[in-house]
């Protein structure tokens, strides 16, 4: 919200960035542990504007005690709980324990550590690291408005077959051919955002949203592969990109909208042939050339009508 300071238009907010923290909790049942490593980034709008122009601090939170608070409050926290449910646990407390600030900006992006299978068997304390990572975003005010947002980072997703691209303009600068027969890469950045207005109204399941995280993930990924057999065809990233976003939608009725960010990851045939030798190796849908960059970038969201996005 901006003020007026000096005859000017002033807008600030300040926090801590990429505090890291990780939680064990141990199973009062047996002997399994599950634990989390979050990266934390907290903002805070408040009253303070006398810090910026009259070098007064007294009503400034300190960073440093932004950074404590993570710690401290994950420590409280003896029951596992979701990205999503710690971003808004530190939303309320900042909002609520200091009478200054009035809306906190809480981020939080888990490293994707997975329970260890040994001999077939879960292991009850080992993890590995996995690729995509689980973000929440929790923006809270003092009265409790609420609005959360999930998302998904580093989703890789390829398939060999079932993929074109046919009909896009051609003119002079135009080098690409057509095909109906090409690999299709991507690595998915996703953001979906919920539907729940206030701190009071998120489901009180345990672990709520680690599930909803789970199935739009695995929603995503079946609506890309298609069936197990069959597959789906894809007449472009946009239109793969589109047919998700719905799933997602059409999937789960607490999601508001959804925006999906997926990079057109090239796998370009080889050709290779020499004046003396002739084909070397002639492509025939087998050999590639894997790259990164350049790539093409497509994105776009999806929202019911009565979105706010």
């Amino acid at each position: 919200m901006a003020k007026e300071v000096d005859g000017f238009n002033f807008e600030q907010r300040h926090g801590k960035a990429r505090v890291r923290v990780g939680r064990v909790w141990r199973s009062k049942e047996g002997g399994r542990h599950f634990m989390v490593e979050w990266n934390v980034n907290i903002s805070l709008l408040s009253n303070c504007i006398a810090a910026y122009v009259r070098d007064d601090n007294f009503d400034i939170v300190a960073t440093d005690t932004m950074k404590n608070t993570v710690y401290v409050k994950a420590k409280e926290c003896t029951e596992q709980l979701s990205a999503e449910e710690f971003a808004i646990l530190l939303g309320k407390h900042f909002t609520s324990f200091y009478p200054q600030v009035f809306t906190a900006i809480v981020k939080v992006v888990e490293k994707p550590w997975e329970r260890v299978t040994v001999n077939g068997q879960p292991h009850e304390h080992g993890f590995k690291l996995g690729s995509e990572k689980h973000t929440a975003e929790a923006i809270v005010q003092k009265s409790g408005v609420l609005q959360l947002t999930s998302g998904i980072e580093g989703l890789a997703l390829l398939k060999t077959t079932k993929s074109g691209f046919e009909g896009f303009i051609r003119d002079k600068y135009t080098a690409l051919p057509e095909t109906r027969e090409r690999m299709l890469a991507t690595e998915v950045t996703a953001c979906w955002r919920y539907s729940y207005e206030s701190v009071s109204s998120i489901p009180q399941k345990p672990l709520y949203f680690n599930d909803r995280y789970l199935n739009v993930k695995k929603v995503l990924a079946e609506t890309f592969f298609g069936h197990p057999e069959e597959g789906v065809y894809s007449a472009s990233v946009q239109s793969t990109l589109f047919q998700m976003a719905k799933a997602v939608l059409s999937r789960f009725t607490d999601i508001l909208s959804v925006q999906l960010k997926m990079p057109n990851i090239h796998f370009l045939p080889v050709n290779l042939s020499s004046k003396d030798n002739g084909n070397i190796v002639k492509f025939n849908d087998d050999v590639y050339l894997p790259t990164d960059e350049p790539h093409g970038s497509i994105e776009a969201s999806l929202s019911r009508f009565w979105s706010k996005m």
